[in-house]
């Protein structure tokens, strides 16, 4: 078995897992019960996605798919704080 073959399905294997965890906890965003259990459901979300897009990078040898993985990691974290400070105080700007 070669190096690139036994890559390839490793790849492969990680992208369903990570799929599969998506599925999950896009699951638990829609069902609940409270509030904060969806915010750490969206949290554990994008960073999946996140990852499901630099299993897909090195896939497909391009680095796209690294940039667009900053931009949502930057735009994940800004909604985990305002999503945070939303449910701990009510409002998000002071």
């Amino acid at each position: 078995m070669s190096a690139a073959l036994l890559l390839n399905i490793s790849i492969t294997v990680a992208q369903l897992m990570l799929a599969v965890a998506m599925a999950l906890y896009l699951l638990r965003m829609l069902r609940g019960p409270r509030a904060q259990d969806r915010v750490v459901a969206l949290d554990a979300f994008y960073v999946t996605g996140m990852l499901l897009l630099i299993t897909l990078g090195v896939r497909t040898d391009s680095t796209l798919y690294f940039e667009a993985t900053l931009i949502i990691a930057l735009l994940g974290f800004a909604t985990s704080v305002a999503l945070g400070k939303f449910l701990m105080r009510g409002e998000v700007i002071e």
